[in-house]
């Protein structure tokens, strides 16, 4: 798989100029500043303003969410922000506008939120997530998306196999691919037999990295995988080392956690399933992409039988951990 030289994307139209006129035209005077932040599936800048402190300004990757789906999100956000929750809602204009259109692109404007990753080692800082993910997910009862999509592990993991294996993969590990994911896909099968669970809103990509630490709070950004799914979504990111740790954390996530709510113990068969669904539908979303400039100069390793042999490694290792789970 390789790129199309001399092809072009929607997000090569995204200039500076055309950054600093679309902020502008929003109604949110800017002062020529402009940095890029970290993000490849939208395009995301920190943006000076006159007179007051920088914002940040995410641009939408085009034909990915609808309108609907995006004002959707950014309703609910401002909901958690009114119920107290330490959560980076979208900055409404003058006329409570949060979605902007400028040059063909969709823009959203956010408060600048400064802080660092939490600590998963740290049981305080698990207390205090568990906490405000329990208030999250009561909230998330009252405002049941209505056009976001919803979780379905299985089909989402056959979704993501069958695109990689309709030449995606490297050719010399076309074989153990296809027969890998076919047996994950029917061990999930097996793990996930007999469970039902309540679907909620859910943060969906609740990671280290979308959390930011500050003044003892997780202040929560970038909801732009928020969907409909399990409780444990949320939690199983929170895990970090092995099974013993993942023990003990789960433990104090669930003593804050039922703070408020009870612990959705009888969701912890979903751990290894979500997380193989993470691992398959990564590469499928690399792949996905390809065709934005941006990815092969961030992940050039992806396009390589080096990143196959190491995928392929760590997916027969969740098999392997999913079937000593299914041992009687």
């Amino acid at each position: 798989m390789t790129d199309q030289e001399g092809s072009t994307h929607p997000f090569d139209a995204l200039t500076p100029d055309v950054i600093l006129d679309a902020v502008d035209s929003a109604g949110f005077v800017t002062d020529g500043r402009l940095m890029g932040l970290n993000s490849f599936e939208n395009r995301v800048y920190q943006v000076g303003l006159e007179d007051t402190t920088p914002v940040v300004v995410k641009f939408y990757r085009p034909q990915r969410w609808s309108d609907a789906q995006i004002l959707e999100e950014h309703a609910f956000s401002r909901f958690l922000r009114e119920q107290e929750l330490p959560v980076v809602a979208p900055l409404a204009n003058d006329r409570g506008e949060t979605l902007f259109y400028h040059a063909d692109f969709r823009f959203t404007v956010f408060p600048r939120q400064g802080g660092h990753a939490p600590e998963l080692d740290n049981a305080d800082h698990l207390l205090v997530l568990g906490r405000t993910l329990a208030r999250w997910h009561a909230a998330g009862n009252d405002r049941p998306f209505q056009t976001r999509p919803a979780i379905d592990i299985i089909a989402d993991c056959r979704a993501a196999v069958d695109y990689v294996n309709q030449g995606v993969v490297d050719p010399n590990f076309s074989g153990r691919y296809r027969d890998l994911g076919g047996a994950l896909i029917e061990a999930m099968e097996r793990r996930l037999d007999g469970i039902t669970w309540q679907a909620i809103n859910v943060h969906g990509d609740c990671h280290t990295g979308n959390i930011l630490w500050r003044d003892d709070l997780p202040h929560f950004v970038d909801l732009d995988d928020s969907v409909r799914g399990p409780a444990m979504q949320d939690l199983w990111m929170l895990l970090s080392g092995d099974a013993e740790e993942n023990s003990q954390q789960l433990r104090t996530l669930s003593e804050g956690y039922e703070t408020f709510l009870p612990f959705p113990w009888e969701q912890r068969r979903l751990i290894e399933p979500l997380r193989a669904r993470r691992m398959l539908r990564h590469s499928a979303w690399l792949a996905h992409r390809w065709d934005d400039p941006a990815f092969p100069l961030a992940f050039p390793w992806f396009d390589s039988p080096r990143y196959w042999q190491d995928h392929i490694n760590d997916l027969e290792q969740e098999l392997a951990t999913m079937q000593r789970l299914l041992e009687p």
